[in-house]
């Protein structure tokens, strides 16, 4: 856990070469497999693959070319199993991005643990960890994996804690890594203080730009989904641009944003083109320049009805939402989200309904949409402030100024369950279907904006009858879980 005095030396600036090579020393000495890591050998096994598997470069190509690709979760807890998988999304799914989501053990750093879960899935013959034990197998065995699919894979770690997953992910020729010093703490840890996530993520990209230095460009991307509820794409938003500063800052220069889908189409495009646009804006303004910052949208994170015809019009939505945004690339779901880790044929079956409707709405813009400017504007003026803030609070330091603004609550995180957060911040949707801000609490977001948000809640409150208060986040958040005749009933039926 981090201390005032970790907070004290804590800096956005890149950790100096001879400091980061100790770093490495100790941090491979953790587990046997670190010693398998060589960083001259994977550079020069990243350079012998194929562009079209190396995802620094598709992600740039599909940027250029106007494509949203996509990219699934998935992980099971054997070498055998996570290459069954892999080859399935790849080739029956289409997946354009392959992932492979580590097991609970791996991202609480509980390899002993991790090792039983092995052990036991292979006597079960199925697997008893909800993802692939990566450090475990380490980089040797794991490169098998990347040698079974013709397509780029990316580590999906759902940690704080990533400095020995990375290194034996891209050891193993993964060449995507998802995670983030702030989004990662704030939304999966509860005694890891801010300045610690920071500096294990500090470690990860300093690892990506090491790599960058031995001419591998990886692919680093943002959490922008948080805590899998409803979140305002400004505070989304307002924490990847901070993210994004603080990789730019090791020496990172390709850097994707993710956004949370909010299930409105004009919002959620408004929100991957402001998303974009503020990221370059405050990059630049601290003079990284040539920092590429593709945008990827994420089917609905919040809870998922049972019904399968139900969540099927979802991921199907969902697609359209990240082709008509402008999405670089869609991370989907599947039907089966509401009970647990799909098979690898409903996950595939998730990615081929995904893909169709990339396609059907892949001419679609909403630019020209009075509506649409609208929202942009609104977005823009509700995010800047509170990043402007966060800043001015570290004298310019992301880092500094992250960890005094979620302590002071000027940069806030809802229903976020880490102790440094306060999470006062009370998102719910408007007559109209936007996600609004009920409660700013302490965030610095202009009266005139948040004057907006009222009025359009209280619009749903008369609407529907019912009081304006906080039962109205609170029915947002389970809102699409309810089954279709609660949803949209037949109101004329005789009781």
């Amino acid at each position: 856990m981090g201390s005032k005095t970790d907070d004290m030396t804590l800096s956005a600036a890149a950790i100096p070469a001879d400091d980061f090579a100790t770093m490495r020393t100790e941090n491979l000495a953790r587990w046997p497999t670190g010693a398998e890591v060589d960083l001259e050998e994977a550079a020069e096994f990243h350079k012998s693959l194929p562009e079209h598997k190396q995802l620094g470069w598709v992600m740039r190509q599909a940027a250029s070319e106007g494509r949203c690709l996509t990219q699934p979760r998935g992980g099971f807890g054997t070498l055998e199993l996570q290459m069954e998988l892999m080859r399935a999304l790849d080739r029956d799914g289409m997946a354009d991005i392959v992932p492979t989501t580590t097991d609970s053990y791996t991202r609480n750093e509980q390899w002993t643990q991790a090792e039983t879960g092995i052990e036991e899935s292979k006597r079960q013959g199925r697997s008893m960890l909800n993802g692939f034990p990566m450090v475990n197998y380490g980089p040797r065995e794991t490169r098998k994996l990347i040698e079974a699919i013709g397509k780029p894979a990316i580590v999906l770690s759902g940690t704080a804690m990533p400095r020995l997953t990375s290194e034996i992910g891209f050891a193993s020729g993964y060449s995507g890594y998802l995670g983030s010093g702030i989004a990662y703490t704030t939304s999966y840890t509860k005694n890891t203080s801010i300045a610690e996530g920071i500096r294990n993520y500090q470690y990860l990209d300093r690892l990506a730009a090491l790599y960058l230095e031995h001419g591998v460009e990886l692919h680093r991307r943002q959490p922008g989904f948080l805590t899998g509820t409803n979140v305002p794409p400004s505070i989304a938003i307002a924490v990847g641009v901070l993210d994004a500063l603080l990789a730019a800052g090791q020496g990172v220069r390709n850097y994707g944003l993710e956004l949370g889908q909010t299930l409105h189409l004009i919002q959620d495009s408004a929100a991957i083109q402001v998303c974009g646009e503020l990221a370059q804006e405050y990059l630049k303004a601290q003079g990284f320049k040539d920092m590429f910052t593709p945008v990827t949208s994420l089917h609905w994170m919040g809870a998922w009805p049972q019904d399968d015809a139900q969540a099927t019009a979802l991921v199907s939505y969902g697609g359209t939402l990240a082709a008509v945004g402008g999405a670089v690339s869609v991370t989907t779901k599947s039907t089966h989200e509401a009970y647990g880790i799909p098979t690898p044929d409903v996950n595939a079956e998730g990615l081929r309904t995904t893909r169709m409707a990339i396609y059907l709405a892949r001419h679609i813009r909403l630019d020209d949409l009075p509506e649409f400017k609208a929202e942009v504007d609104l977005i823009r003026r509700e995010a800047k402030p509170v990043i402007d803030k966060v800043l001015e609070m570290g004298d310019g330091d992301a880092a500094q100024g992250a960890v005094k603004a979620l302590q002071a609550g000027v940069l806030d995180i809802p229903w976020s369950p880490n102790r440094f957060v306060k999470s006062r911040v009370m998102p719910a949707r408007d007559a109209d279907g936007y996600l609004r801000i009920y409660d700013p609490a302490d965030m610095p977001i202009p009266k005139d904006v948040i004057a907006v948000h009222e009025e359009r809640l209280k619009k749903r409150a008369e609407a529907e009858g019912v009081p304006y208060d906080t039962d109205l986040a609170i029915k947002s958040v389970y809102e699409i879980s309810e089954p279709l005749d609660r949803l949209l009933p037949f109101p004329w039926a005789a009781e």
